[in-house]
C-alpha cells in the first residue's frame, strides 16, 4: 500500500478509481481527482504548500511533484501525463498536457492546454508555454506547434494507456 502521510493537519485526499503503487508517496495538502495513477517511486509532496491534481492524471515512475513554501502551489489539470523521473515544482499544468521523461518544470511556470514539454527539457521559472506548443532543450524553448497527430499519438494515447495500465495493477488496492 502506498505511503499516505498526514502533515500539518493535512491528509491527502484521493478520488475514485485511482491506482497508487505500493511505494508511491503522498504527503500533506494533496487532492487527487478520479481515475488517476501514481506509479512506483513517485512522490507527491504537499508538505509546504498545496497540490491539486485533476482527473485522469498519471504520475509515472520516479516523478516528483512538489511546491514552494508560501509562494508556489502546484496545480495539475485533467488528462495530464507526467513522465518517468520528471519534476513538477510550484507550477500550473492545464488540461491535456504531456511532461516528458526527466523534464523539469519550475515555480510559477504555466503550461497551457494541449502542450508538450519534451523529455529532458528544463522549463524555467515564470515561463509560459502557450497552448499547442512543444518546448524542448535546456533551458526549454518553443520548437514547433503540436499537430493533431501528436495530440492523438502522444497526449491522448499516453493518458488513455495509463488508465488501462492502472487497471492491470488494481486488485484490492483501489482508492
Amino acid at each position: 500500500m502506498a505511503l499516505i502521510k498526514e502533515v500539518r493537519g493535512f491528509k491527502p485526499q484521493i478520488g475514485n478509481n485511482c491506482y497508487l503503487a505500493e511505494n508511491a508517496v503522498l504527503i500533506g495538502d494533496v487532492v487527487i481527482g478520479a481515475d488517476c495513477s501514481v506509479w512506483f517511486h513517485a512522490v507527491v509532496r504537499g508538505d509546504v504548500n498545496s497540490i491539486r491534481i485533476g482527473n485522469m492524471v498519471n504520475i509515472q515512475d520516479g516523478a516528483i511533484i512538489h511546491c514552494t513554501y508560501q509562494t508556489a502551489a502546484t496545480e495539475i489539470g485533467n488528462r495530464v501525463s507526467i513522465g518517468h523521473r520528471a519534476l513538477v515544482h510550484g507550477c500550473k499544468l492545464e488540461d491535456n498536457v504531456l511532461i516528458g521523461m526527466g523534464a523539469i518544470v519550475m515555480d510559477h511556470a504555466l503550461v497551457q492546454t494541449g502542450s508538450i514539454v519534451a523529455a529532458g527539457a528544463v522549463v524555467l521559472e515564470n515561463s509560459v508555454i502557450e497552448s499547442g506548443w512543444i518546448w524542448a532543450g535546456v533551458p526549454a524553448k518553443p520548437v514547433k506547434k503540436v499537430s493533431g497527430e501528436l495530440v492523438r499519438g502522444q497526449i491522448d494515447r499516453i493518458a488513455d494507456n495509463y488508465l488501462m495500465y492502472a487497471g492491470w495493477f488494481k486488485h484490492d488496492e483501489q482508492y
